[in-house]
C-alpha cells in the first residue's frame, strides 16, 4: 500500500512537471503564444494595402518577433502597428529590413 501511494505521488509530480517544455513553458503559454502566432499572421495576410508574404512571425512567452524584408519603412511600421493588434502580445521585436533597391530599378 505504501508503493503505490509513492508511485501514485511520484505519477501526480512528473504530470505537474510534464506540463513544461523544454523552454520551461508551460502547456498554456505554449498554446497562447500559438495564438498570437496566428493571429498576428491573420491580421498581416488580411491587410489589404501591402503584401506581407515575406514576414515570419514569432512569439515567446507574449513577445513577438517579426523578421523578414519588407519594401518600405511604411511597410516596416504598419506590419508593426498590425502586430501590435492582436490579443494577448506583451511586446514586439520589429526586426523587418527594409528591401534595398538595386542601382538598376532605380533609373
Amino acid at each position: 500500500m505504501k508503493n503505490v501511494m509513492i508511485w501514485s505521488i511520484g505519477l501526480i509530480f512528473l504530470g505537474a512537471v510534464g506540463c513544461q517544455s523544454m523552454t520551461g513553458k508551460t502547456a498554456g503559454r505554449t498554446m497562447s503564444d500559438a495564438g498570437i502566432t496566428a493571429s498576428v499572421q491573420s491580421k498581416l495576410t488580411a491587410d489589404q494595402v501591402s503584401n506581407f508574404s515575406r514576414i515570419d512571425v514569432d512569439t515567446e512567452r507574449g513577445i513577438v518577433t517579426l523578421n523578414g524584408v519588407v519594401q518600405s519603412a511604411q511597410e516596416r511600421e504598419r506590419a508593426g502597428r498590425l502586430a501590435k493588434e492582436a490579443d494577448g502580445i506583451r511586446g514586439l521585436n520589429n526586426n523587418l529590413q527594409i528591401q534595398s533597391q538595386s542601382p538598376q530599378s532605380m533609373n
